[in-house]
């Protein structure tokens, strides 16, 4: 954790922003939750047990500076809540998820399956794919090995 937390704040500080103690904490948050993709309220409430004087606009502009900087990426689950998860190692596409729709368990698949499928329609459409964003609903083997 000291080390991508060193590598985060070195980043904000390289984009000219000041190192808040405040902003510390919601990096350390961000980190130890890695892979959980948490609701800025999450976010808040987790550092607020440390950071007790620590306001949800503090919590929100930290955010919208990290995305900015492209140091964490906003997610939308198709469940009513904006999410956010770091964004490891700077990936330029976004990876895919699995979510299951009994438990609401969100899992990550770190290979992208879409080169070719990309590849293809900029060739046949002559369009500049930046992005996607591919998410699997289903149940997960929890879930399916309850019913």
């Amino acid at each position: 954790m000291d080390n991508e937390l060193k590598a985060l704040l070195e980043g904000m500080k390289i984009h000219g922003y000041k190192l808040t103690p405040q902003r510390r904490e919601i990096l350390k948050v961000l980190i130890s939750s890695s892979g959980k993709h948490l609701t800025c309220d999450e976010i808040y409430e987790k550092v607020k047990k440390s950071c007790p004087e620590i306001g949800i606009a503090t919590v929100y502009r930290t955010l919208q500076i990290l995305e900015s900087t492209k140091k964490i990426n906003r997610l939308n689950l198709d469940d009513g809540y904006v999410r956010f998860e770091l964004n490891v190692n700077e990936e330029t596409h976004n990876h895919h998820h699995l979510i299951c729709k009994l438990c609401g368990n969100v899992s990550e698949v770190r290979i992208d399956l879409l080169e070719d499928l990309e590849s293809n329609i900029e060739k046949n459409y002559d369009f500049r794919i930046m992005d996607h964003d591919l998410k699997f609903f289903g149940i997960c083997s929890k879930c399916k090995n309850l019913e």
